[in-house]
């Protein structure tokens, strides 16, 4: 039976089969426009130090302060 809490029901099943969590799969399934391509961002390698540094600290990366640009990058993109 389908919940009525989660608005994208299919998202919401294919992210638990991945081995999502329920609440992360909900979380996700329910964005406005889950499902839809991404933003129009410029990568990062685009992106000045001064750019990549302010990413890092909104995401919570630790050790930032010291890290180069390609170090910066590679912090954001596994994270």
């Amino acid at each position: 039976m389908p919940n009525p809490r989660i608005k994208n029901e299919e998202q919401y099943e294919a992210l638990r089969d991945k081995g999502y969590s329920k609440q992360k799969a909900a979380r996700i399934a329910n964005t406005p426009d889950a499902g839809k391509k991404g933003g129009k961002a410029k990568p990062y390698e685009e992106w000045t130090k001064a750019e990549l540094y302010e990413q890092a600290k909104h995401v919570g990366i630790e050790g930032r302060s010291k890290m180069k640009k390609k170090e910066l990058i590679h912090a954001l993109r596994n994270n």
